[in-house]
């Protein structure tokens, strides 16, 4: 399975929730994570979608740090759509 279609399910679920995953492009900061998801409640988190098996690179790796230590959420190597799944259910019971 490739990493588009995971994003692509990951979208398509965030909407279904009520929410939005914004495509996070950030022209000179290299690494950030795939999407921005924003859901009801004012729950948002940064997700990097992986092709099953991949692992993120070291700048992802520094990257997914700096966002957590500034107190964001971020899951990392999404490669599933049951992934998908765990990460929605966690965000809108918070």
């Amino acid at each position: 399975m490739r990493e588009s279609v995971i994003e692509s399910y990951l979208r398509d679920e965030v909407k279904k929730a009520g929410g939005r995953a914004y495509k996070f492009i950030s022209p000179g900061n290299n690494g950030v994570p795939d999407r921005l998801v924003c859901l009801p409640g004012g729950c948002v988190a940064f997700v990097e979608t992986k092709a099953p098996g991949r692992k993120s690179t070291e700048l992802q790796k520094v990257q997914q740090r700096r966002l957590r230590e500034l107190g964001f959420r971020v899951y990392a190597e999404v490669d599933s759509r049951e992934k998908v799944d765990v990460i929605i259910g966690e965000m809108l019971q918070r």
